[in-house]
């Protein structure tokens, strides 16, 4: 059995367990700074997992926090150490649980889960895109899926802000997720 489109009955993603492959993807965010300006950053670390087939499908997935990687080492390592951020030596991790998982028309899902970063855990939504499945060169079978999705920093306590002179906050509370997965059948 493998997740079926809603308006065309076609498979979306074949049956069976796929495992992220880092090498080939990406985790990334985008948040507003100054305004008017976007800070976009990624992380290093990470791992996932995707089963579907008999029962209902589920996804996985674990992002190592201190892995953040925004092109600025002083703002990075703030980031890291700071119970204002993420704190990683208290959570060194980020993860997320599906809770359900909803075939779309055109090989879109709604992916909605458990994301739970520095302890707290809250429900995010991610629209993702199968954009195929391939052998490569290695034999392997691969599918590639984009998800996106938001969430607002501060439901998971990164409150800290500063205001500035012009107006407005230092940083946006809005967080845009960008994933870009490779996944091979195990």
């Amino acid at each position: 059995m493998s997740v079926m489109d809603a308006a065309s009955g076609a498979s979306v993603v074949p049956s069976g367990k796929w495992t992220v492959d880092a090498a080939r993807s990406s985790v990334a965010f985008a948040v507003k700074h100054m305004v008017l300006t976007t800070v976009n950053g990624r992380f290093r670390e990470f791992d996932g997992m995707l089963e579907t087939g008999p029962g209902a499908p589920r996804a996985t997935g674990v992002v190592k926090a201190a892995s953040i990687d925004t092109n600025e080492h002083v703002r990075d390592e703030h980031l890291r150490s700071s119970p204002d951020f993420f704190d990683v030596e208290s959570h060194p991790e980020i993860s997320f649980n599906s809770t359900r998982i909803a075939c779309l028309d055109g090989g879109r899902l709604q992916i909605v889960g458990d994301l739970t970063m520095r302890g707290v855990t809250r429900e995010i939504e991610l629209n993702a895109q199968l954009n195929g499945t391939t052998r490569g060169a290695d034999d392997a079978e691969r599918i590639e899926l984009e998800l996106r999705g938001e969430l607002n920093r501060k439901d998971f306590g990164l409150t800290w802000n500063q205001a500035l002179d012009t107006g407005g906050a230092l940083l946006g509370s809005r967080v845009q997720i960008a994933l870009e997965i490779s996944a091979v059948r195990s």
